[in-house]
């Protein structure tokens, strides 16, 4: 993980994974916004760490989209790939340092608050966290497909949460659920919660 520049009007001192916006430059070959978007995930891995990937090694992992209220709002695709070889270089610019943690490693330095990640990057690794080698999350991500998240945020008597679809408290157009699907942060520790119940 890399660690982004105080400095920064996104995501400033945040914890996060190699990335960054799509540029003109990776949609010229380019078919469809997947495409650039991998273009842009292979770019913006060499450029913040020094990393190269090529693009037929990255796995669509995951989609989002902020709530409506945030200052700024991305559409942000995730990919997983197994870690090249090579030296990682920073440019003490945008980025100023980085670590290699394990997922149990990166979570409990996120709760005890000696680092801070964005929900997205939350939500990654605990659904990662489940898989035993990189082959075999590969491998599962590859079979089940990415998944989509289009958050929204509400207050809960345990703190501020991110839902999604599922949540009895998302606000959607299809049917009514009675289900959770909501990550709930705590000012000690974050909490997902996950059970759907369809009306």
């Amino acid at each position: 993980m890399i660690k982004r520049n105080t400095k920064l009007s996104f995501a400033e001192g945040m914890w996060v994974f190699p990335g960054g916006k799509v540029d003109e430059e990776d949609r010229i070959n380019a078919f469809t916004e997947h495409d650039s978007a991998k273009t842009a995930a292979c770019r913006e891995c060499l450029e913040e760490s020094g990393l190269s990937i090529a693009e037929k090694d990255l796995t669509y992992y995951s989609h989002w989209l902020p709530p409506v209220e945030a200052p700024k709002r991305f559409s942000t695709w995730f990919f997983i790939a197994r870690a090249p070889q090579g030296t990682i270089t920073v440019d003490d610019g945008e980025i100023t340092d980085y670590a290699w943690w394990t997922i149990e490693q990166a979570l409990e330095k996120a709760h005890s608050n000696f680092i801070e990640i964005l929900p997205p990057t939350w939500i990654t690794l605990f659904d990662l966290s489940q898989f035993k080698s990189v082959d075999e999350a590969i491998k599962s991500v590859s079979s089940r497909g990415p998944r989509a998240y289009a958050t929204q945020m509400i207050k809960t008597n345990e703190g501020l949460a991110a839902v999604w679809e599922g949540d009895r408290d998302y606000i959607t157009r299809s049917g009514e659920s009675l289900g959770l699907h909501r990550l709930v942060m705590t000012e000690s520790v974050w909490k997902f919660q996950l059970s759907f119940n369809h009306a």
